[in-house]
């Protein structure tokens, strides 16, 4: 092999290692960002994940009491009504880092309408920390398997298998329909539990797919927020984590026993 032979087949193994290191560097959310940067990202609507990176950061400066993101207060309020799901969920989460924000308050109380089940989740962990237990009902459905559904009538070329882990958004099958192929995408992080429809078989709008079983950090976070405001009629959501079942870590049952009777005594009084 000729020096310049050996400087390209270098050059090839470099950059086949810095590739995957730049895009992991440009969407890893613990990336500490530069107060213009992060003001720029907050307004970066061509790129979704840059608003969430701000977001993260800016969420993760109110926990340690930082007063000095206060001045974007206001953008947490107009991202509220962001058009990405994803923006829409973070920002939820976020606003419940400081309950003294003005209008996060009554912004969490609209999302509690939002047409995404993962935000309206996020918005009803967020109040629980204003001490709100307006979204009790949705906190439940974080515990409670998503079912996926048919968005039209059509053939299921391809689908996912019973026990794989997913992510929000993550392709559970693939539907052809008008000599089109479209995805059928999980609404929530998880496991898939069921598949109801076979590749090859042809469905309706509005068919079962599959459920998915959420995953851990969407139940522990359930589970404690339950623990503060559940009530009886929730328990039989609570009780299945209880089980000492290889897919259910040991903190997250513990939790479930936790908030099992903190909800059987608020109950008695």
């Amino acid at each position: 092999m000729s020096t310049g032979q050996r400087l390209l087949f270098f050059l090839t193994a470099w950059l086949i290692c810095l590739m995957p290191f730049l895009f992991w560097w440009n969407t890893w959310f613990g990336r500490q960002l530069p107060d213009k940067q992060l003001a720029e990202y907050l307004h970066d609507e061509k790129k979704p994940r840059h608003i969430q990176h701000a977001l993260v950061q800016t969420g993760e400066r109110m926990g340690k009491h930082d007063a000095t993101v206060t001045r974007w207060y206001p953008e947490l309020l107009r991202l509220a009504t962001h058009p990405v799901e994803e923006v829409r969920n973070t920002d939820a989460w976020v606003m419940g880092q400081d309950t003294s924000g003005a209008g996060f308050h009554e912004t969490l109380l609209k999302m509690l309408n939002d047409s995404s089940s993962m935000v309206r989740g996020n918005a009803a962990l967020s109040l629980v920390r204003f001490g709100d237990a307006s979204g009790r009902v949705e906190i439940v459905r974080l515990l409670q398997p998503a079912v996926v559904t048919a968005p039209q009538a059509g053939k299921i070329t391809d689908t996912s298998r019973v026990g794989t882990v997913t992510h929000q958004n993550g392709v559970i099958a693939k539907l052809q329909a008008g000599g089109e192929i479209s995805e059928i995408r999980s609404p929530i992080s998880g496991r898939v539990r069921t598949l109801s429809a076979q590749t090859g078989k042809n469905v309706a709008a509005g068919d079962e797919i599959a459920t998915v079983t959420p995953g851990t950090d969407q139940v522990w976070e359930a589970l404690r927020a339950l623990y503060l405001i559940g009530q009886a009629d929730d328990l039989p959501a609570v009780l299945p984590y209880k089980r000492e079942l290889p897919d259910i870590p040991d903190h997250v049952r513990q939790q479930a026993v936790a908030t099992e009777k903190a909800i059987q005594e608020r109950s008695k009084h």
